[in-house]
């Protein structure tokens, strides 16, 4: 997998019309992170820089081709005070595979307040190699990401919470200041590892999965490049589909973004 600037990279067409990179993969089709991160990243070209990115609300559509360039239309639909509005869609073949609708706000005076950290290990007490054999792809694909995954006994322990991990992550390299450009590279690592969210109490079952849907919310600032704990939960899973949601904590303990999606989990065939 490409460095992660490289991922992330879409380069101008026309006014609002982007190109996004293509990078080597295993995966069978385009990974969702990086749809979802290069749509983000050609909204933002199209917003005033007094305007941060707080929300984006995606759908994929149709699965990618990873060999293939997708193209990014921007429509500009609000310009507020406060804030504005973006709707992209992902094309490839003459095809939306990807649409989101991405707000931005410059900010506001107003209460704080946020939840409680759960009480977990710190990734460097944790075995290096937590990941299962099936799952051990994720690092040869992510290389320049560091992953620890937070064993099943020593997940956080809460009352009606009924499937749940947790995984340590960062990017391994020093990245730009620029906070932009932490939140596109966690909205391009936000799609990775939340699905196994919904398969915690159903490891023996072979299913067929794919991300359907999904919604971040940008709290606070952060460091893509230094440790982030990714709390996840399947709150429900019926009829073909689990829903899936995430809080995203820095190490000390600033909660700084959450994460929901729904998931296509059915029964393979």
């Amino acid at each position: 997998m490409a460095i992660i600037e490289k991922a992330l990279a879409v380069e101008r067409l026309e006014r609002d019309i982007f190109r996004g990179a293509t990078i080597e993969s295993q995966l069978p089709r385009t990974f969702g992170g990086q749809v979802a991160g290069q749509a983000l990243v050609s909204a933002v070209r199209t917003v005033d820089p007094a305007y941060r990115v707080h929300s984006l609300h995606g759908y994929f559509l149709r699965p990618g081709n990873p060999l293939e360039r997708t193209v990014y239309q921007v429509d500009r639909i609000r310009e507020g005070r406060s804030f504005c509005t973006r709707r992209v869609t992902g094309i490839q073949d003459g095809q939306a595979i990807f649409t989101m609708a991405a707000s931005f706000h410059h900010g506001d005076e107003g209460p704080e307040h946020q939840d409680v950290m759960p009480d977990v290990e710190l990734p460097e007490n944790l075995p290096d190699d937590s990941f299962s054999p099936e799952r051990r792809w994720i690092k040869r694909e992510w290389e320049d990401w560091d992953f620890v995954l937070v064993p099943p006994d020593r997940v956080t322990d809460r009352d009606g919470v009924v499937s749940a991990q947790q995984v340590w992550f960062r990017y391994r390299h020093r990245l730009p200041d620029d906070q932009v450009f932490h939140v596109c590279t966690l909205a391009y690592m936000s799609d990775m590892t939340l699905l196994g969210s919904s398969k915690v109490n159903h490891r023996d079952i072979r299913t067929q999965e794919a991300s359907l849907d999904h919604a971040m919310w940008f709290l606070r600032p952060f460091r893509a490049d230094e440790w982030l704990l990714y709390d996840q939960s399947s709150p429900s899973a019926d009829g073909g589909r689990a829903l899936t949601q995430g809080k995203i904590w820095d190490r000390d303990g600033t909660l700084v973004a959450m994460v929901m999606q729904e998931v296509l989990l059915r029964t393979a065939q």
